[in-house]
């Protein structure tokens, strides 16, 4: 039997696409899903690190000051306004059972909203008597949302000054402040990064009253200046009546929980005047070098 000689066959299957299609082909610079794993994460953790402190080096800022307080703290005119129309209603509507505890709710809040003003004053002071021709020291900083921060930030912003804002991602989403400059508004994923470049060029931290995040931010400069971690800096507690109340630091000092000596951490004052008093003072009347 004569063997029939076999020509390759020219109709090659076409494939469904082309190799350079596939996702693993992409710049692994330039896949976000990629970017975005688990296994990724150290590597965000480095970013959060470095594009900061690479554009605060570029706006030449040299030294901040820290502003905490809570982002539920009203504008006087917004709690103001409020406590109006609710009175109103109740005036209408005497026999509304939720407007009576809703009625003190809003006047707690008109209550707060003088350390909104409290905030401006500090900011608009400490910006506009140190980023004179150019300078860029003891630059607010704040977590970049409502409340105190936007207070902080506003106070700069009229003083026609920088300020800092550090947002950062959370479940329900918050928003930048309008008055952070632009160019130094900064979005974190992390809060460990996000702390430690609150800390970074910090010359003194100012905390109004707030809640578990102004608390937990507080408390992590106490220590980091109690243990030797970071050089004394001044910190300022704004209102009296609120931190008394919120903790009761002589009861701390009884229990033996915490050295008597570390009570001389920080300083508890009610006005922005006093705490611009207390960071002069520390710092001669000119910022460090």
């Amino acid at each position: 039997m004569s063997k029939r000689s076999k020509t390759p066959s020219t109709n090659h299957p076409q494939p469904a696409r082309t190799p350079t299609e596939g996702q693993a082909y992409r710049l692994a610079s330039e896949d976000l899903e990629f970017l975005a794993k688990d296994d990724l994460r150290p590597l965000r953790l480095q970013l959060e690190l470095l594009k900061p402190e690479w554009y605060l080096r570029q706006e030449e800022v040299r030294s901040t000051i820290v502003v905490f307080g809570s982002a539920r703290i009203l504008p006087p005119e917004v709690a103001g306004k409020q406590v109006a129309e609710l009175e109103a209603a109740a005036q209408e509507r005497p026999d509304d059972q939720e407007l009576r505890p809703a009625l003190g709710r809003a006047r707690k809040r008109q209550a707060y909203s003088r350390y909104y003003e409290e905030a401006r004053q500090f900011s608009a002071f400490v910006s506009r008597r140190f980023q004179e021709e150019g300078r860029r020291d003891f630059v607010v900083v704040t977590g970049g949302g409502p409340g105190i921060m936007e207070a902080a930030n506003r106070g700069a912003c009229e003083a026609d000054a920088r300020s800092i804002g550090f947002n950062i991602t959370l479940p329900h989403e918050q928003a930048p402040n309008p008055f952070i400059s632009p160019e130094l508004c900064f979005q974190f994923r992390y809060f460990a990064i996000r702390k430690m470049h609150f800390l970074l060029r910090a010359k003194a931290l100012v905390a109004f009253p707030g809640g578990y995040g102004t608390m937990d931010e507080l408390f992590e400069v106490l220590t980091l200046i109690q243990t030797g971690k970071i050089a004394a800096i001044p910190v300022v507690l704004i209102g009296r009546d609120f931190w008394a109340r919120a903790i009761d630091f002589d009861f701390l000092v009884e229990e033996g929980v915490v050295h008597p000596d570390d009570i001389a951490l920080f300083q508890i004052v009610d006005h922005a005047e006093q705490a611009v008093q207390i960071v002069h003072d520390f710092y001669g009347g000119r910022p460090p070098e």
